[in-house]
Protein backbone atom coordinates (compact mmCIF):
# COMPACT_ATOMS: atom_id res chain seq x y z
CA UNK A 1 0.00 0.00 0.00
CA UNK A 2 1.49 3.37 -0.91
CA UNK A 3 1.04 6.25 1.16
CA UNK A 4 -1.32 9.01 -0.23
CA UNK A 5 -1.59 12.90 -0.59
CA UNK A 6 -4.58 13.07 1.78
CA UNK A 7 -2.42 11.05 4.45
CA UNK A 8 0.77 13.07 3.86
CA UNK A 9 -0.82 15.98 4.32
CA UNK A 10 -4.40 16.70 6.00
CA UNK A 11 -3.64 13.76 8.76
CA UNK A 12 -0.16 15.25 9.41
CA UNK A 13 -1.65 18.76 9.19
CA UNK A 14 -4.39 17.74 11.57
CA UNK A 15 -2.04 16.08 14.27
CA UNK A 16 0.25 19.02 14.52
CA UNK A 17 -2.77 21.27 14.74
CA UNK A 18 -3.62 19.22 17.95
CA UNK A 19 -0.20 18.98 19.05
CA UNK A 20 0.17 22.83 19.22
CA UNK A 21 -3.14 23.08 20.96
CA UNK A 22 -1.72 20.48 23.79
CA UNK A 23 1.39 22.97 24.45
CA UNK A 24 -1.08 25.96 24.16
CA UNK A 25 -2.64 23.59 27.18
CA UNK A 26 0.79 23.22 29.27
CA UNK A 27 1.73 26.74 28.46
CA UNK A 28 -1.61 28.00 30.53
CA UNK A 29 -0.65 25.43 33.21
CA UNK A 30 2.90 26.41 33.47
CA UNK A 31 1.77 30.09 33.99
CA UNK A 32 -0.83 29.72 36.35
CA UNK A 33 1.87 27.40 38.56
CA UNK A 34 4.52 29.76 38.10
CA UNK A 35 2.36 32.95 38.13
CA UNK A 36 4.07 34.01 34.80
CA UNK A 37 1.59 36.66 32.55
CA UNK A 38 0.45 34.39 29.46
CA UNK A 39 1.39 37.83 27.48
CA UNK A 40 5.18 36.95 28.42
CA UNK A 41 4.40 33.86 25.92
CA UNK A 42 2.53 35.70 23.03
CA UNK A 43 5.20 38.43 23.10
CA UNK A 44 7.83 36.27 22.95
CA UNK A 45 10.08 35.51 19.66
CA UNK A 46 13.74 33.43 19.66
CA UNK A 47 15.61 36.74 18.47
CA UNK A 48 16.02 40.27 16.22
CA UNK A 49 13.74 39.65 13.45
CA UNK A 50 11.45 36.81 14.52
CA UNK A 51 7.83 36.47 14.53
CA UNK A 52 6.94 36.51 18.02
CA UNK A 53 4.69 33.47 19.06
CA UNK A 54 1.15 35.07 18.25
CA UNK A 55 2.26 34.97 14.82
CA UNK A 56 3.75 31.51 14.19
CA UNK A 57 0.52 29.86 15.86
CA UNK A 58 -1.17 32.12 12.91
CA UNK A 59 1.43 31.14 10.48
CA UNK A 60 1.34 28.11 10.94
CA UNK A 61 -2.69 27.93 10.91
CA UNK A 62 -2.34 29.80 7.69
CA UNK A 63 0.42 27.16 6.54
CA UNK A 64 -2.12 24.24 6.95
CA UNK A 65 -5.28 25.74 6.14
CA UNK A 66 -3.67 27.44 2.08
CA UNK A 67 -1.84 23.89 1.93
CA UNK A 68 -4.57 21.81 2.20
CA UNK A 69 -6.90 23.91 0.18
CA UNK A 70 -4.33 24.28 -2.84
CA UNK A 71 -4.21 20.65 -2.93
CA UNK A 72 -7.57 19.94 -2.58
CA UNK A 73 -8.48 23.18 -5.50
CA UNK A 74 -10.29 25.15 -3.22
CA UNK A 75 -9.89 28.63 -1.33
CA UNK A 76 -8.79 28.46 2.07
CA UNK A 77 -10.79 30.53 4.63
CA UNK A 78 -10.05 33.75 5.80
CA UNK A 79 -9.00 34.27 8.79
CA UNK A 80 -7.52 37.59 9.67
CA UNK A 81 -4.54 37.82 11.81
CA UNK A 82 -6.22 39.33 14.92
CA UNK A 83 -5.51 36.77 17.66
CA UNK A 84 -4.30 38.28 20.81
CA UNK A 85 -5.09 35.93 23.76
CA UNK A 86 -4.97 31.84 24.00
CA UNK A 87 -8.29 31.31 24.23
CA UNK A 88 -8.66 33.43 20.68
CA UNK A 89 -5.37 31.22 19.53
CA UNK A 90 -6.38 28.35 20.57
CA UNK A 91 -10.06 29.01 18.21
CA UNK A 92 -7.57 29.94 15.92
CA UNK A 93 -6.24 25.99 15.70
CA UNK A 94 -9.50 24.62 16.19
CA UNK A 95 -11.05 26.59 13.13
CA UNK A 96 -8.77 25.87 11.20
CA UNK A 97 -8.64 21.84 12.05
CA UNK A 98 -12.37 22.12 11.55
CA UNK A 99 -11.89 23.31 7.87
CA UNK A 100 -9.01 20.59 7.14
CA UNK A 101 -11.88 17.87 8.08
CA UNK A 102 -14.16 19.57 5.65
CA UNK A 103 -11.75 18.24 3.20
CA UNK A 104 -12.43 14.96 1.30
CA UNK A 105 -9.60 12.43 0.79
CA UNK A 106 -10.91 11.95 -2.71
CA UNK A 107 -10.39 15.73 -2.87
CA UNK A 108 -6.92 15.22 -2.38
CA UNK A 109 -5.85 11.85 -3.22
CA UNK A 110 -5.13 11.85 -7.05
CA UNK A 111 -3.65 15.65 -7.20
CA UNK A 112 0.22 15.02 -6.93
CA UNK A 113 0.49 16.29 -11.05
CA UNK A 114 -2.19 19.13 -9.71
CA UNK A 115 -0.18 22.89 -10.80
CA UNK A 116 -0.02 25.28 -7.82
CA UNK A 117 1.06 27.88 -8.34
CA UNK A 118 2.72 30.60 -5.73
CA UNK A 119 2.22 34.21 -6.14
CA UNK A 120 4.61 36.13 -4.53
CA UNK A 121 5.84 40.17 -4.78
CA UNK A 122 8.82 39.68 -7.74
CA UNK A 123 8.44 35.89 -7.51
CA UNK A 124 6.31 33.17 -8.80
CA UNK A 125 6.94 29.63 -7.29
CA UNK A 126 5.66 26.66 -9.66
CA UNK A 127 4.84 23.11 -7.92
CA UNK A 128 3.29 19.72 -8.34
CA UNK A 129 0.96 19.05 -5.94
CA UNK A 130 3.38 16.40 -4.21
CA UNK A 131 6.52 18.87 -4.73
CA UNK A 132 4.22 22.22 -3.16
CA UNK A 133 3.84 19.14 -0.13
CA UNK A 134 7.14 18.02 0.31
CA UNK A 135 9.34 21.15 -0.46
CA UNK A 136 7.13 23.91 0.34
CA UNK A 137 4.54 23.46 2.40
CA UNK A 138 4.66 20.94 4.96
CA UNK A 139 8.41 22.31 5.55
CA UNK A 140 6.75 26.00 6.12
CA UNK A 141 4.07 24.83 8.30
CA UNK A 142 6.48 22.45 10.43
CA UNK A 143 8.85 25.43 10.85
CA UNK A 144 6.35 27.82 12.45
CA UNK A 145 4.74 24.49 14.73
CA UNK A 146 8.32 24.04 15.64
CA UNK A 147 9.29 27.34 16.32
CA UNK A 148 6.37 27.44 18.71
CA UNK A 149 7.47 24.70 20.63
CA UNK A 150 11.21 26.89 20.74
CA UNK A 151 9.75 29.66 22.31
CA UNK A 152 7.31 27.90 24.85
CA UNK A 153 10.67 26.22 25.87
CA UNK A 154 13.21 28.98 25.60
CA UNK A 155 10.83 30.25 28.66
CA UNK A 156 10.40 26.77 30.70
CA UNK A 157 7.06 25.29 29.91
CA UNK A 158 7.70 22.08 30.51
CA UNK A 159 7.26 20.67 26.72
CA UNK A 160 9.09 17.49 25.69
CA UNK A 161 9.91 15.79 22.57
CA UNK A 162 6.74 13.52 23.02
CA UNK A 163 4.57 16.49 23.42
CA UNK A 164 6.12 17.57 19.90
CA UNK A 165 5.55 14.16 18.57
CA UNK A 166 2.31 13.36 20.01
CA UNK A 167 0.69 15.85 21.99
CA UNK A 168 -2.89 15.33 23.55
CA UNK A 169 -2.18 11.80 22.89
CA UNK A 170 0.36 11.80 25.44
CA UNK A 171 -1.03 13.78 27.97
CA UNK A 172 -4.15 11.19 27.49
CA UNK A 173 -1.84 8.61 28.40
CA UNK A 174 -0.57 9.73 31.69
Amino acid sequence: MSLSLYDASISVYIRSLQNLSHFLDKAETFAAEEKVPLTTFTEASLGHGMAAFTRQIQFASDAAKSGGARLAGIEPPSMPDTETTFPELKERIAKTIAFLETLKRDQVDGQEERAVVLTFPGRTMEFTGQSFLLTFSLPNFLFHVTTAYAILRSLGVPLGKMDYLAGAQTAAMA
